[in-house]
């Protein structure tokens, strides 16, 4: 991977508008995501249509309102799904979604969805992680709220059932996410455990989480959007808006070209500055013969001749040739082992 891959979500920012739908893939094109995501299911497939309190939500952004209506508001209409696809395909931005059940992953592979994303409140429904592990086709999985052991569980049903290629996001479930909820060490925890991509489903209202994670290894973000003056949205609080996606992704990317290299790196503008370390001078005519002392010799800038870490070296040795005072010793006359 070149860059970290940058995921811009749709969710439920369309407002039930596929115009608007279009106006925030064309917007993701435009601010450089690498990919647009939308969400596939049906209200039925979600829940039951309910007014119990139990099916009512209790806090939060969307407080008040039941699962039923919250889910048909901001749902993605099936009819609408094939346009969004050829006009994704038409601007050329990769697009893929969240499939919530079966039967949705069945819709989405006669669009020939080319990505699978799992959302974390299904990541623990395995027949769902089955159906989509039997496409072949990447798989990521958020996985927020979820143990390690149900990350692991989830992780071997997606293997075991055909997923070559898995990657996992660290996500805080909360929306929108306070920074103090995060533990972005959870990142390599997932890196070293599993040995796969890792990388963020960011709910957070700023950068730093993502720059924070980017450091630790995240190498693929999903962030939510929006257009720029957009006053409503279900999602808004957690979105990015307008521009403010191409500056996501700069923060990123300035903090990969920071951390990409994989071996210990001095740059060749740092090395130049070797000149200001220490070498050895004679701070005293030195005849030939005559012996290095640690009255005769010391250590000064700039490096100019034989470095500072043979000093000790030196001492006792005889002066092969004639030195004035403030000379430094050339490094060519004494072959020691290097350090």
């Amino acid at each position: 991977m070149k860059y970290p891959f940058i995921v811009a979500e749709i969710s439920a920012n369309h407002n039930g508008s596929l115009n608007q739908a279009k106006k925030l893939i064309k917007l993701a094109k435009t601010q450089g995501a690498d990919a647009v995501k939308i969400q596939t299911y049906k209200p039925e497939t979600m829940t039951i249509d309910s007014n119990s309190g139990k099916f009512k939500i209790s806090k939060g952004l969307w407080k008040g309102e039941t699962l039923w209506n919250l889910y048909k508001k901001a749902q993605t209409p099936w009819s609408w799904h094939k346009e969004i696809f050829s006009y994704a395909k038409k601007i050329k931005i990769t697009i893929f979604s969240t499939p919530f059940d079966v039967l949705s992953v069945d819709f989405l592979e006669q669009l020939n969805c080319p990505i699978y994303k799992i959302s974390s409140f299904e990541m623990t429904d395995l027949n769902l992680i089955k159906k989509v592990a039997k496409t072949k086709k990447p798989i990521i999985i958020s996985t927020g709220l979820a143990s390690l052991n149900e990350i692991e569980r989830t992780y071997k049903c997606a293997k075991d059932n055909g997923a070559k290629n898995i990657s996992l996001l660290y996500c805080v479930s909360s929306y929108p996410a306070n920074n103090s909820d995060f533990n972005l060490n959870n990142i390599l925890i997932l890196k070293n455990f599993f040995k796969c991509t890792v990388g963020l489903s960011d709910h957070s209202k700023d950068n730093k989480i993502a720059i924070g994670a980017c450091a630790l290894g995240a190498r693929i973000f999903e962030k939510h959007i929006a257009l720029k003056n957009q006053k409503k949205g279900f999602d808004l609080e957690f979105s990015l808006k307008g521009n403010e996606i191409k500056n996501y992704k700069k923060d990123i990317n300035d903090i990969y070209k920071l951390v990409q290299k994989n071996y210990f790196f001095r740059s060749k503008e740092e090395i130049k500055n070797k000149f200001f370390r220490r070498s050895i001078y004679a701070v005293a005519n030195i005849d030939k013969g005559e012996l290095f002392t640690n009255k005769n010799i010391k250590t000064l800038r700039p490096l100019l001749g034989l470095g500072a870490e043979y000093y000790e070296d030196l001492i006792g040795k005889k002066n092969p040739g004639k030195l004035k005072i403030n000379t430094p010793i050339n490094k060519k006359i004494f072959k020691f082992k290097k350090k």
